[in-house]
């Protein structure tokens, strides 16, 4: 039968069989450095959720991919998805004329119009104008394409997330049929969308002149974002009525209007450079003025 063997020092004995079995109950990681465990977590929450900073500069854009593309636009990448993350965005800088394929989105995309103005068509709905600070809501699986009117350039910001590592699927090309189809607001038939001004002044004689006007002057340097367009056009008229250009100026006085500076406002700026450019290429520019922009 079991039998219990007492100590001759049952007390003593009993003192140490208590504080062995607490030894063993006690964690091993306990015995290491003062507050390593608690450094250690802080550590590896931090880790969790640290933040970083993607500089512009460690960002390189690329020249969109002609296989699903038409015409020149460039990609500004921003962020790229990190498991369990899964969006990613980009700015897309279309040149006059620039779209890109059919395709659709496993997930939809959200697009925002930051400079320009541009279009987007729906399969099987008419082409539909869109400008800058419009958001454009894609849903999942819907096909459609989107970029730049033939006469103005536009960048937007892309934003899709990935389902199984893709965020798009390619489809057809656009064609020149379809891209010209634009419903105008006023009127049911389609019409077509007109060349460029560069297209129609050089096109045919000096057509990579007109291609670098627009995809350069009018796509990379007039789409800088460092000024509203309403300013560089103050400063391009500006420009043109020093230089006495007034066939330039013709052009550029409508777009003035268009981007917001007023009548009012361009005859003042006229008459503070006559006295810096001089009275003739003031009287000029007023000249071509009163051709171009309507009375009031």
């Amino acid at each position: 039968m079991p039998s219990i063997q007492r100590s001759k020092e049952p007390g003593k004995v009993s003192i140490m069989k208590t504080s062995l079995l607490l030894l063993l109950l006690i964690p091993i990681a306990s015995f290491a450095e003062p507050g390593s465990s608690v450094r250690e977590a802080s550590a590896n929450h931090d880790q969790a959720v640290a933040a970083v900073i993607s500089r512009s500069t460690m960002r390189t854009p690329y020249e969109a991919p002609a296989e699903h593309f038409t015409g020149k636009a460039r990609v500004a990448p921003l962020l790229s998805p990190t498991a369990p993350a899964r969006a990613s965005a980009a700015y897309v800088i279309f040149t006059p004329g620039a779209r890109t394929d059919w395709h659709t989105h496993p997930l939809g995309q959200t697009l925002v119009v930051t400079e320009g103005s541009g279009l987007i068509q729906f399969w099987g709905s008419p082409i539909q104008r869109i400008e800058r600070g419009d958001v454009v809501t894609i849903p999942p699986g819907q096909k459609h394409w989107h970029g730049a009117s033939a006469t103005a350039a536009m960048t937007h910001l892309a934003i899709q997330e990935q389902l199984d590592g893709k965020s798009v699927d390619w489809l057809e090309k656009v064609t020149d049929t379809q891209y010209r189809n634009v419903q105008t607001p006023k009127a049911s038939a389609t019409a077509a969308v007109q060349p460029s001004r560069a297209q129609q002044l050089m096109g045919d004689f000096a057509p990579k002149l007109a291609e670098l006007t627009d995809s350069v002057l009018f796509g990379e340097i007039w789409e800088r974002p460092g000024l509203s367009k309403r300013d560089r056009s103050l400063v391009t008229v500006s420009a043109l009525v020093a230089m006495n250009r007034p066939e330039q100026l013709r052009s550029h006085l409508a777009l003035a209007i268009q981007n917001g500076l007023t009548r009012d406002e361009l005859a003042e700026a006229m008459t503070h450079l006559a006295f810096y450019s001089g009275w003739p290429s003031a009287v000029s520019a007023i000249s071509v003025a009163k051709e171009v922009l309507p009375a009031k």
